[in-house]
């Protein structure tokens, strides 16, 4: 048995299709584990057949809220040049995991109204913004967000940093998930990046 996927302790003890379920969400791999199986079970199934992508959208939504923009964070950090400025969308949505209070709500918030188009961080702060179902800070909070708006942004972030890593995709995407794995476990998410020959 694979021990990457045992001692997920931040992972609620749900069922994997009721936290998918949740979150509006759905695998594209078809999978054999009952609908009462955990989501340990169905990441070992989904790792069996190769399902990169469901592994990602799994722990997007399985992971909790402050867990899940971290993972996030640190994909955001992939698509920094070195030594580049952090964007504000990450700078708010790091502040929030550190002290998740309304006003970093309302900073991310207010960072991804600001964020240009081609800033992909500001899915880091999206999902600050939507983390708890509402539309955001104040009388945000009074209306619903859309369906799995929280997990989405940190899945499309995890997926969009991977041309910025320079590894082959399989590496790449394997290093987001032994992130969030890590992160699962109780860890930092600070997994060492795989170097490649000739780099």
């Amino acid at each position: 048995m694979d021990d990457r996927f045992a001692n997920l302790v931040k992972i609620p003890a749900q069922p994997a299709a009721r936290l998918l379920a949740a979150e509006n969400a759905e695998l594209d791999t078809a999978v054999t584990t009952p609908a009462s199986a955990p989501v340990e079970a169905v990441l070992r199934e989904l790792a069996a057949k190769e399902a990169w992508v469901d592994m990602v959208r799994l722990l997007s939504v399985a992971l909790p809220v402050r867990e899940r923009v971290w993972w996030a964070c640190l994909a955001a950090r992939d698509t920094l040049e070195p030594g580049a400025r952090v964007p504000p969308p990450l700078a708010a949505a790091e502040a929030w995991v550190f002290k998740p209070n309304e006003q970093n709500r309302a900073l991310a918030h207010h960072a991804v109204q600001q964020a240009s188009m081609k800033d992909d961080t500001k899915f880091c702060a999206m999902a600050v913004q939507f983390h708890d179902g509402t539309l955001g800070p104040g009388d945000l909070s009074k209306h619903p967000a859309p369906p799995g708006g929280a997990s989405v942004a940190a899945f499309a972030m995890n997926i969009m940093s991977l041309p910025h890593s320079q590894l082959p995709f399989e590496v790449a995407i394997g290093l987001v998930i032994e992130r969030g794995l890590d992160i699962a476990r109780g860890g930092s998410g600070q997994v060492k990046k795989p170097v490649m020959e000739g780099a």
